[in-house]
């Protein structure tokens, strides 16, 4: 890992003086945070698991726009983060026979060049959220990717019991881990092992502090890089640190695990 740590990897966005502090600096950025506050507590009193909670949440973001829903605040954005995603795992080198399971596929922001790319029927995409889903079936139709017969899933866990053993030689979690509690991140590396093929590898991103792990309104996750490299390897797993990917315009960073 790097020596020198960026100031925001000591933040804990869960005080009280980095919140006054970010107010202050953002105030036109107050009205948004409390009405997504007054969601989470909505949705959060309604909905216990949090598998069910943030499919709801998905729901209201997803109504509102495909893109910011994952994360994409203009369809420029949407495209350059999908071209980051492809432009890393095939300098990395994902070909494309390659069988590749992508959890948390949303709206095909990475997949369907993934698709476009790989030979017919080797992408596999799920998601929790059925409404991001349609979305996924509107870009295959809007890219003209149906002859590549890409399967997309829903699924309501990580359990990944579903899919057969040993099939993926690439399996892809952006954007997922950092909404997720540890219990969600360690039910997914407590199986994930089963259905990676001899030799292959699982990308997934992250979070990244190096002080406090916290959360915010348990939509976003922080998590220290030891913390989960070691949940990786108590399954039986090796895991290692992408320093290469920290180099990429994207806040988060990135994870690669294999067979022990």
């Amino acid at each position: 890992m790097p020596d020198i740590s960026p100031p925001r990897l000591s933040r804990n966005r869960t005080a009280l003086a980095h919140k006054a502090r970010y107010a202050l600096r953002h105030p036109q950025r107050i009205p948004a945070h409390l009405r997504r506050s007054v969601r989470d507590a909505w949705l959060r009193a309604r909905h216990r698991d949090h598998v069910a909670y943030y499919r709801a949440v998905m729901a209201s973001d997803t109504a509102r726009s495909a893109d910011t829903a994952v994360g994409s605040g203009s369809a420029e954005r949407w495209l350059a983060l999908g071209r980051m995603q492809f432009d890393y795992l095939t300098e990395h080198g994902l070909t494309p026979r390659d069988r590749m399971l992508e959890i948390g596929c949303g709206n095909l922001r990475a997949g369907w060049r993934f698709i476009d790319y790989l030979e017919p029927g080797h992408y596999y995409g799920i998601d929790i959220s059925p409404d991001i889903l349609v979305q996924a079936h509107r870009t295959l139709v809007r890219r003209g990717l149906q002859d590549k017969l890409p399967h997309l899933a829903l699924t309501t866990d990580l359990t990944l019991d579903f899919l057969p053993s040993a099939r993926f030689t690439v399996v892809h979690a952006h954007s997922v881990f950092s909404h997720s509690p540890l219990h969600v991140i360690e039910e997914c590396l407590a199986h994930v092992g089963r259905v990676l093929a001899p030799g292959g590898f699982f990308d997934f991103t992250f979070d990244r502090t190096e002080g406090k792990e916290h959360h915010v309104l348990r939509e976003d996750f922080y998590y220290r890089t030891e913390t989960l490299l070691e949940l990786a390897r108590r399954h039986g797993l090796a895991a290692r640190f992408m320093e290469d990917w920290e180099r990429r315009p994207h806040g988060q960073s990135k994870i690669r695990v294999t067979h022990a």
